[in-house]
């Protein structure tokens, strides 16, 4: 199985900062996609930024500029740098990652998700 641990979100500023980071760990022979997508209030999930393993990255146009995707070293982290944050980015945050495990079997998994809530 794959594990996913997330950390980072919260309440901030307008114009303020956030880091969002995720860990995958366990059955994982390889890791094609690192991703965040968001969900706020009413809408649909909807994909802020993802990294694949070729490292190219692609973002929603709503936040290019704004936010930045990176892996970690051991290619298993992903974080995702907030800056210049608005209140139509409130949303909870969902990491998500697929790839190959172990056992030779294609996976993806979704974080528990991460509430990030910016006040005018």
């Amino acid at each position: 199985q794959v594990q996913l641990v997330e950390s980072g979100g919260g309440l901030v500023q307008a114009g303020g900062s956030l880091r969002l980071s995720c860990a995958a760990s366990g059955s994982i022979q390889s890791i094609n996609t690192m991703a965040w997508y968001r969900q706020a209030p009413g809408k649909q999930r909807e994909l802020v930024a993802a990294s694949t393993s070729g490292r190219s990255t692609n973002y929603a146009d709503s936040v290019k500029g704004r936010f930045t995707i990176s892996r970690g070293n051991a290619r298993n982290t992903v974080y995702l740098q907030m800056n210049s944050l608005e209140p139509e980015d409130t949303a909870v945050y969902y990491c998500y990652v697929d790839g190959r495990s172990y056992t030779g079997s294609y996976y993806t998994k979704w974080g528990q998700g991460l509430q990030v809530t910016v006040s005018s």
